[in-house]
């Protein structure tokens, strides 16, 4: 395997000293970051999900704002509102704080539906429309939103139009021991985040997004990339298959994962790396062919490399 391209080296060494035993997401996000999408991270509550959040944005050198989704939270909440300012006879908008580089929609499947909603237009198109205005949002721009799974109290199911704005799912999982004692010895890493350095800047983290359009992918990989497509498409496995945006995170993902690991072109192994994680939650096991295994991964299992 390739060296890591040493500025995705010097981010993931940063980010690991706050999640520690945690490289393998930790690449995942930055890859999904690096392609220009948004990021959903699911996992049981004291995971590290919002503290991964959080170090992202400081090691990035992004300007960063948390939201806590909550059942009584609405859009203005997110968006903004419009005040009545007596001193100009006029109304006054005033940002709400989806106007950053990283907004953390914390816990968004505890908001309702409504609220969440909200979220459609920012995450698909980087602006704000609310009474007939249009207001773009910084660029730099990206959701990580974080999610307790479905089966808690509380909590509202993402709608499948909302999960597809998501350009790649992970999970943390539980730290392996090693990992665990630092945490314990040192208090756990959300009070350390402040300690860490930016290693770039808005800048130039948007020129290294530029370098991801000109990874090159072959004819040949286009040919796989399509026949996973087509088999999650045909497969009665699935409730339904894959559709031409996913095939599109699927081939900007294995691109910023080819120039992480300094390489201007794209190998199957690029593709295989984050094809669960682009995937998975786009996938619905069909009635009767539920199985416990992530369906990102039967689908990699699934279409042999052409």
């Amino acid at each position: 395997m390739s060296s890591l391209h040493p500025v995705a080296a010097q981010i993931i060494r940063a980010t690991s000293s706050i999640i520690l035993g945690k490289e393998q997401q930790i690449k995942l996000a930055l890859a999904c970051i690096l392609a220009r999408g948004h990021l959903l991270i699911e996992d049981l509550p004291g995971m590290g999900k919002t503290t991964l959040s959080h170090t992202l944005a400081q090691v990035l050198g992004l300007q960063f704002n948390r939201v806590q989704f909550t059942s009584d939270l609405l859009p203005g909440d997110v968006l903004g509102i419009s005040v009545y300012d007596r001193n100009i006879g006029a109304f006054t908008f005033h940002p709400g704080p989806v106007f950053t580089h990283v907004l953390l929609a914390d816990e968004i499947n505890r908001a309702t539906p409504k609220t969440q909603s909200a979220l459609l237009e920012v995450m698909e198109e980087g602006q704000v429309t609310l009474e007939g205005e249009t207001r773009p949002l910084p660029t730099p721009f990206f959701v990580i939103a974080t999610q307790n799974p479905t089966h808690h109290i509380g909590t509202f199911p993402l709608p499948e139009s909302q999960l597809d704005r998501f350009l790649m799912r992970i999970r943390l999982g539980y730290p392996d021991p090693q990992s665990e004692r630092a945490l314990l010895q040192n208090n756990g890493g959300r009070a350390h985040v402040g300690e860490v350095e930016a290693c770039i800047s808005a800048v130039e983290l948007m020129a290294l997004q530029a370098e991801v359009d000109h990874v090159h992918l072959s004819d040949a990989l286009l040919d796989y990339l399509q026949a996973l497509l087509q088999y999650s498409r045909q497969a009665v496995d699935y409730s339904a298959g894959l559709s031409p945006r996913a095939g599109l995170a699927l081939r900007q993902c294995a691109q910023a994962w080819a120039l992480m690991h300094n390489r201007d072109f794209v190998i199957p192994e690029d593709i295989q790396a984050v094809l669960p994680g682009v995937a998975g939650h786009r996938l619905q096991w069909a009635v009767g062919m539920e199985s416990h295994a992530d369906s990102g991964l039967h689908l990699l299992n699934a279409v042999a490399i052409p």
